[in-house]
């Protein structure tokens, strides 16, 4: 993918190396773990991010300090810094108001960008990330123990050639990656940071809190997880969704913290994504359908759009022509597909996402 890596430096003097691809709008993503811009558009787990965010917008990321092409000589990581960055990137590269994305950590950092500079951000899209990082979500004495191992884990293993330690990580991050997929992360987490880096980033996210500051964000709110994501659990994006006023939650069924493309969770992502921003693309009329709920079969949108609609489950049958065991046994499977355990939540999934599920 053709991009363009520039740097810039941050107020306290970390050189960051940012990267943009595509045209049109800007659409920004605050940096997070395990990337790195020569890397990431020929990978196996991030090229689809690059791609299918570069063809609606010029789509700027970078570096986090510590990692990447940025400065890698760098002791001092906090919120603060990495917002730093963050402004030194929205500066060099003279941007007036763009949609904000934040992976993860990013989502931290993405919050308190927003609220320092509410004026830059249009729209705010937080995946996989939380408010508080691990330290601060009231751990009990073995949970507090097994993240101090993790950190060593990081600071002993990280560089070394068997990659045994990172592969912990990245069972963690893509549960559900082909052995191709799991081998390149496993291989830029050697490359992306030094184990000392590493160790003191991990450390760092772990002491991040920003949940006062998500309740003064009064930007239009996306927050989407995956459901049974090891690496950041679903609560955490939950209790992001009750601090920022009037957020959208969006459950994804995936195992993955990092979404891999050929699965289902991946276009829901996308979907929900350029939905929420207002992205055009010369497709979406013709995939919309589908990609809404592309989990579902085209007869279980069916019923989940009659659902939505307020039929009962005899009209569904009527409207059909099954029998209503057989509507049962559809919702059934809707339910256990989008991740929800009842009739009224399904319907508020299926209206917030504008009930355009016709087969």
């Amino acid at each position: 993918m053709e991009q363009n890596i520039r740097f810039c430096t941050a107020s306290d003097g970390i050189g960051i190396a940012y990267a943009t691809s595509g045209e049109g709008p800007p659409l920004v993503k605050a940096a997070n773990y395990l990337t790195h811009l020569e890397h990431d558009g020929r990978s196996p787990v991030w090229k689809h991010w690059l791609k299918e965010f570069s063809r609606d917008h010029t789509f700027v990321r970078y570096d986090a300090r510590g990692s990447g092409l940025s400065d890698r000589d760098v002791h001092h990581y906090s919120i603060d810094a990495w917002v730093h960055d963050l402004e030194a990137v929205v500066d060099a590269l003279n941007i007036d108001k763009f949609p904000l994305l934040g992976i993860s950590q990013g989502a931290a950092v993405s919050i308190a960008y927003a609220a320092k500079h509410p004026e830059k951000v249009s729209h705010l899209i937080l995946y996989g990330g939380y408010a508080r990082g691990r330290f601060n979500r009231g751990l009990s004495p073995e949970q507090k123990m097994e993240a101090e191992t993790l950190i060593n884990v990081i600071r002993t293993g990280w560089g070394q050639e068997n990659p045994a330690f990172r592969q912990l990580f990245t069972t963690l991050l893509i549960p559900g990656g082909t052995k191709e997929q799991k081998d390149w992360l496993n291989e830029l987490a050697r490359i992306s940071a030094s184990p000392e880096s590493a160790a003191t980033m991990e450390r760092a996210f772990y002491h991040i809190d920003v949940s006062d500051l998500a309740k003064d964000i009064s930007i239009p709110t996306l927050i989407l997880h995956a459901k049974q994501d090891a690496g950041i659990p679903f609560e955490e994006s939950r209790i992001l969704a009750t601090l920022i006023p009037e957020a959208r939650l969006i459950t994804l069924g995936s195992k993955n913290h990092i979404l891999l493309e050929k699965e289902p969770a991946w276009e829901r992502f996308l979907t929900e994504v350029r939905s929420f921003i207002g992205s055009t693309n010369e497709q979406p009329e013709r995939r919309r359908p589908r990609e809404i709920f592309p989990e579902l079969t085209p007869r279980e949108r069916e019923v989940l759009n009659l659902i939505a609609k307020g039929f009962k489950n005899d009209e569904i049958a009527d409207q059909l022509f099954i029998s209503p065991k057989t509507v049962r046994n559809h919702n059934t499977r809707i339910f256990s597909k989008l991740q929800v355990n009842s009739r009224a939540k399904a319907i508020v999934l299926a209206r917030e996402a504008g009930v355009g599920i016709e087969p």
